[in-house]
Formats: structure tokens, C-alpha cells, sequence
């Protein structure tokens, strides 16, 4: 694990939180000797960082307390850690839920209690991939936290909500850092071609203003995966001293070949997991699934993944897809691996080859849209509620009609505001389960239109 501009630390034990700024050495990696070593030549995160914002406080007045640090990878989350320990003067003791366990955490805390003992010094305890860590191990965290021993900061790629017991939620602070913009990329990649101290400025790179922008829109707001392309590019460029478009792109793709295994790869290879399942593809579907498990990852973000994609992309053209996708999970949840990779490729397979149906992503979008724009539609008199006298006098409830009244259970009225009259949101597609509401629902539409008179 290599330590970076943005991502994950070395593991390990107390480290100076002073000097951070490309203390990594001449031979690291240029993210890591371009990592910011203060909040003012700090990217991004103004929703945090700007001024009289929360994080921002908590840090200048000294009182940061434990906080969870939520966002996609290379955003931040390790750099920030970083800087408020120096801003706060703590020490600073990394730690990382993949490679260490709990017998580490009470070494950490035995010494964090005599260094606040002997000197005074907090420590903050930056746990990276705190998502890693299960309940059991999470709990291990709470009575030092709350007794003062440590600050704990935790960083995730995964909702807390769902990967971080309540216990410490209600502990500590959950702070969202977002994907970089380009022009925060941009600049970025600026610094690091001009600095001759850190970066690459003493090799003399011509590099093209359509480069810099290719590169700060194609890292995907990860500042990491932009400053390791940028280094493979100066590779390439060796001779020509010349970076254009066509280098930063090839450059981009070694980055992804060299490092396939790896996080840099993850959200690429969920993407192409998902499109092969819309797409009908149980072999590409399989593929992207496996290469996720043999390179580390974690199974759950595929369920997650696969959970939306049956309410979006299949919906009621098989109803019984979503089904399939919960009961695949809480199968893996009851094996766990490898036992419960065969649910997992199960519900792959049956995804993929399910019919397939966006109907409910655009009934939703288009309710959404038209609740945007009418915010204040009036409920029509005949379907509100009357439980008092008032109510009834003013005309609520008058003339609904209780559908279980009819025999076909469907008496023909209007439900929407009157601005809506007629509006249609949900159009059932022509694939599955679908083709029958079609029909269930085109002899409503008919019986509508003439009045109820219909058969």
C-alpha cells in the first residue's frame, strides 16, 4: 500500500505530523510528495474548509474531536487527517483496518494514555478503512474515545450508516468530502509541473493546456489517480519533454493497467459490472464480479450495486428480481466467503438475463419533476380524508367512490390535482410482467374514457 497525495497511508506506527508536505522522500511517488501540508494550499472541500464553515472551526479553535471522513478516493480524507494533527499539534498514529487488529488498537491507546499523561500531547488515531473493521472490532474504539484518550478519525469509501456501529456514530462527527472539481484538478496538476522542490519542475515539461484539461476531467474527481497519470506521462515523455492530449491518455490507461487490482480500478470495474447486467450479459456480468472479488474488494458494494440496478434497470418487467437481489445478500450475509459467492453469482446471472425495463426510473423522474413544478396542488376535495364534521360540511370526501364497490374493483375517477389532470408518469414497457399491467392498464385507460361504461 503506497501512501498517496490523497488515499491511503503506510500503516504503521507514530509519525510526525509536522513536515508532512513530500516528506515521503525524492523517491516516492509524486502524489505523495505533493501532499498539502496545510489547510491554505488544501484543495476542494469548501463546504467544510471554507471559511466559518464547521470543520473549519473545529480545527482553528483546537477542538476537532473524533470525526468519521466519508468520500470516494482521492479526495482528501488522509491528507486532512494529517493536517489537523498538525494544526492541533497531536501526534499522529495511522492505523489501517485491512492489515491490523485490535491487539494494535490497545497497544496505540496504552500509549496515547501515557503520552497525554507525561506530556499533555492528544493523539489522533486515524483508522483508514474503518468500513473494514467489523462491530465487534469498531467496539473495541468506544470507551477511549469517549473517555479522551484518543481522537479517533475514521475514513471510508461506505456510508457510515450502513458500515459504522451507532455507538461510535453518536461519538463522533460525519463529515461528506466530495470528488474534486476539474478546475481544482487542473490547478492541482499545475502546481505539481511547476514545483521544483516536490514535483516536476526540474524536467523541464512542456505540457499542452488540452492535456492538463483531458486529464483534470477524465480523473473523475480523484486527485490521486490525476497525479500518478501525470508522472506516467513524464515517464513517457522522457525524450520530447512534451505532454499532449494523446500521451496524458496513454498514460491514463497504463495507470489503469498497472494498478488493476487496486482501488484506482473500483468504481471502473462496478460501472462495467452494472452495464453488463443491463445489458444482458451474464458472461461479461460474471467477469466484472470476479475480477472485483480476486482483486480484494469488497462483495457487499456489489449487492449494493446490483439492488439498484434491478429497481432501475429491470423494475416489473420481473418483480421477482429485486426479491432475488435481497435474498442473495442476506444469503451471503449468513455464509460469507467463499459459500456465499454462490448467491452472489446466482443473482448475477439471473439480473443479467431477467427482461429488462427503466419504466419505474422515468415514472419516478417524471412524478419528481411534476412535484417540483406543482408544490402546491391542492389535493382534490373527493379523495381527502373527513374525520370531523367540518371537514365533511366543507365538501371533503364528497363523491369518492370505493373501488371495492365495483366488481371489477376500478371505478373511474381522478386522483391527480386538477393542474395534472391527465398527466401519465408510469408507462409500462413491453418486456415480462410488464406486458401484463400493460393490458391491465390500457382497459383502465378505457374504462376511464368512456365513462365506466365499458366491459
Amino acid at each position: 500500500m503506497e501512501p498517496d497525495l490523497f488515499g491511503d497511508p503506510v500503516p504503521g506506527r507514530e509519525s510526525p505530523a509536522r513536515g508532512i508536505a513530500g516528506s515521503a522522500g525524492d523517491a516516492a511517488p509524486l502524489a505523495a510528495r505533493m501532499r498539502p501540508g496545510t489547510l491554505e494550499e488544501f484543495l476542494g472541500q469548501p463546504h467544510l474548509l471554507g471559511p466559518g464553515r464547521a470543520l473549519r472551526e473545529l480545527i482553528e479553535r483546537d477542538e476537532p474531536g473524533s470525526m468519521i471522513l466519508w468520500g470516494p478516493p482521492g479526495t482528501g480524507k488522509t491528507t486532512l487527517a494529517h493536517i489537523i494533527a498538525e494544526r492541533t499539534r497531536a501526534s499522529f498514529v495511522p492505523f489501517s483496518a485491512v492489515t491490523e487488529g485490535v491487539a494494535r488498537v490497545r497497544e496505540i491507546i496504552a500509549e496515547a494514555r501515557e503520552r497525554l499523561r507525561a506530556t499533555g500531547r492528544r493523539t489522533i488515531l486515524f483508522c483508514d478503512e474503518i468500513h473494514r473493521f467489523n462491530k465487534a472490532q469498531q467496539d473495541a474504539f468506544l470507551p477511549h474515545v469517549e473517555a479522551g484518550t484518543i481522537v479517533l478519525i475514521g475514513a471510508t469509501t461506505e456510508n457510515p450508516s450502513f458500515e459504522v456501529i451507532g455507538a461510535l456514530l453518536s461519538r463522533a462527527r460525519v463529515f461528506v468530502l466530495e470528488p474534486l472539481g476539474p478546475p481544482e484538478i487542473a490547478l492541482l496538476l499545475r502546481r505539481a509541473i511547476a514545483d521544483s522542490a516536490r514535483g516536476l519542475g526540474d524536467r523541464d515539461l512542456e505540457v499542452d493546456d488540452d492535456a492538463i484539461e483531458f486529464l483534470a476531467a477524465a480523473a473523475d474527481g480523484d486527485a490521486r489517480r490525476a497525479l500518478n497519470t501525470l508522472e506516467t506521462a513524464a515517464t513517457l515523455a522522457t525524450d520530447s519533454k512534451h505532454i499532449d492530449a494523446g500521451t496524458m491518455r496513454e498514460a491514463l490507461q497504463l495507470r489503469f493497467a498497472r494498478h488493476d487490482k487496486g482501488g484506482e480500478e473500483h468504481f471502473n470495474l462496478l460501472s462495467a459490472y452494472h452495464k453488463s447486467l443491463r445489458g444482458s450479459d451474464p458472461d461479461g456480468a460474471l467477469y466484472w464480479m470476479a475480477r472485483l472479488i480476486e482483486g480484494g474488494g469488497d462483495p457487499r458494494v456489489l449487492f449494493r450495486r446490483a439492488l439498484a440496478m434491478a429497481a432501475e434497470d429491470i423494475g416489473l418487467a420481473d418483480p421477482d428480481a429485486l426479491r432475488m437481489a435481497v435474498a442473495a445478500r442476506q444469503a451471503f450475509d449468513v455464509l460469507g466467503p467463499p459459500e456465499g459467492f454462490l448467491p452472489l453469482a446466482e443473482m448475477t446471472i439471473y439480473l443479467a438475463t431477467a427482461p429488462k425495463s427503466n419504466a419505474t426510473l422515468r415514472a419516478l423522474s417524471a412524478a419528481r419533476e411534476a412535484a417540483r413544478e406543482t408544490p402546491a396542488a391542492a389535493v382534490p376535495l373527493h379523495i381527502r380524508n373527513a374525520p370531523t364534521r367540518l371537514m365533511k360540511e366543507l365538501g371533503y370526501g364528497r363523491d369518492y367512490q370505493y373501488a371495492h364497490d365495483s366488481p371489477d374493483a376500478y371505478v373511474p375517477q381522478e386522483y391527480l390535482p386538477d393542474v395534472l389532470s391527465g398527466r401519465v408518469f408510469y408507462e409500462p414497457g413491453p418486456h415480462g410482467f410488464e406486458k401484463r399491467v400493460a393490458e391491465r392498464m390500457a382497459w383502465w385507460r378505457e374504462r376511464k374514457e368512456s365513462g365506466g361504461d365499458g366491459g
